[in-house]
């Protein structure tokens, strides 16, 4: 509104849309609450009436949606909205959730306000810095139509008897409207800040559902780590012992086997049967590497720097075991990072080193190639940046051309007692 160009914007007409939608849509929320609220009270006796007084009980939910579809008339920003999903699907668990909301009670506050109190002010201000402005503007044509040329009455206020007055008072609404144009935009500002202010979350309700949403992250997190670890328990205990025993069978059955055929499609079964067991501990391996689990990151780094194609030097040292999310993190951030240095860097050796300090795993892999590493050219390291960040963690990366390239890694947590290795 402060801006010179405020009266040749298309704002004056935004505001007037708002107030004059707000005027028609809070009487049919007024003639909507009164017929459900009579008819409910009066048809309660035979229980009919109950469904109605709930609807009006949650008549602020839909209303509450209109207004904030109505803000973007006059607000840039979206107002959100502040239920929360409900946990069991379906009526009886939506209506639950919805009833113990203090956003629907909310809401409903705003729907009486707005239906009594509300859209009458909107009417009002629609009226006065509108149409009376455009009645002053159109005062020649009046005196031209209904006057016959002779006189014309101007707000109902005064008599203008000739065509220099008519132009007058013309020229005089003309400035009465850019004034209003102002005021009514004032207006609109206001009860467009007034309607954010009843319907949208409260900063506290906004952090405490920023809280549940990052608690319910992690527990997916914890839930997804649970799941690989059985997924690699059965793989390891079930698939590959019977692999193994196959395997033995066959090795037997290849030694009693006489020269011949049959000799020979047994050595096949036997090379093809231990071909399936090394992918098969490879894919186990993917999955959740065994010594992860019962050794802890040290190891599994270790083990991960001693079957890869480039010398790694490892110095890792940490008080103790680390929470399963954050080992299992740490250890495929640490494995990509191997796993990219020998396919793209070109280096002939690799550092790790890692520590625990005030709270914080530290973590640091270098190479000595020729760097211009890129997360966003499919280097495989954004997807397990989002898993970290889940835990609250960080990861940067540092890769000038020519290099060395440094890869951070910093994943808030504390010490935690030593898995049961046999659970």
């Amino acid at each position: 509104m402060t801006r010179p160009g405020f009266l040749l914007s298309p704002w004056p007409w935004r505001a007037v849309a708002y107030l004059l939608t707000g005027s028609v849509t809070g009487a049919v929320v007024l003639v909507g609450i009164v017929t459900t609220a009579v008819a409910g009270s009066v048809l309660a006796v035979i229980l009919v009436g109950l469904p109605l007084l709930l609807l009006t009980l949650l008549a602020g939910i839909p209303v509450a949606w209109v207004e904030r579809r109505r803000l973007r008339l006059v607000e840039l920003d979206p107002a959100p909205g502040g239920h929360d999903t409900p946990a069991v699907p379906g009526l009886r668990g939506w209506l639950g959730t919805r009833l113990r909301e203090r956003a629907t009670w909310r809401e409903l506050g705003y729907t009486l306000l707005f239906a009594g109190l509300l859209w009458p002010v909107d009417a009002l201000a629609v009226t006065v810095a509108l149409l009376c402005p455009l009645s002053v503007v159109a005062a020649p044509l009046l005196m031209a139509t209904a006057g016959d040329g002779q006189e014309t009455k101007v707000l109902k206020l005064w008599t203008v008897t000739t065509w220099p007055g008519a132009f007058g008072a013309a020229l005089l609404g003309l400035v009465l409207m850019a004034l209003c144009a102002y005021v009514l935009g004032a207006a609109a500002g206001a009860r467009a800040a007034l309607t954010r202010l009843l319907i949208a979350p409260r900063d506290g309700e906004l952090s405490a559902r920023v809280v549940e949403l990052t608690r319910s992250r992690v527990r997916l997190v914890d839930a997804f780590e649970t799941e690989r670890r059985r997924i690699e328990r059965d793989l390891h205990d079930g698939a590959q012992q019977r692999l193994v025993a196959l395997s033995m069978t066959l090795g037997l059955a290849r030694l009693d086997a006489p020269p011949g055929p049959l000799h020979d499609q047994l050595a096949k079964a036997h090379v093809q049967v231990g071909e399936a067991l090394a992918e098969l501990r490879e894919l186990i391996h993917g999955i959740h590497p065994k010594v992860l689990a019962d050794y802890g990151l040290e190891a599994a780094v270790s083990d991960a720097a001693d079957r890869s194609a480039v010398p790694v030097d490892i110095a890792i040292e940490l008080p103790g075991r680390l929470p399963q999310s954050v080992e299992a993190a740490a250890y495929f951030v640490l494995s990509e990072a191997l796993a990219n240095i020998a396919k793209h860097s070109g280096a002939s050796r690799a550092e790790v080193t890692g520590c625990y300090r005030d709270g914080r795993l530290f973590l640091r892999v270098r190479d000595d190639g020729r760097g211009g590493a890129d997360t966003a050219n499919g280097t495989g390291l954004t997807g397990l940046a989002d898993r970290v960040s889940v835990l609250d963690g960080r990861i940067s990366l540092s890769s000038p051309p020519g290099g060395p390239t440094l890869l951070n890694v910093e994943i808030p947590c504390r010490p935690c007692d030593p898995p049961d290795r046999f659970a």
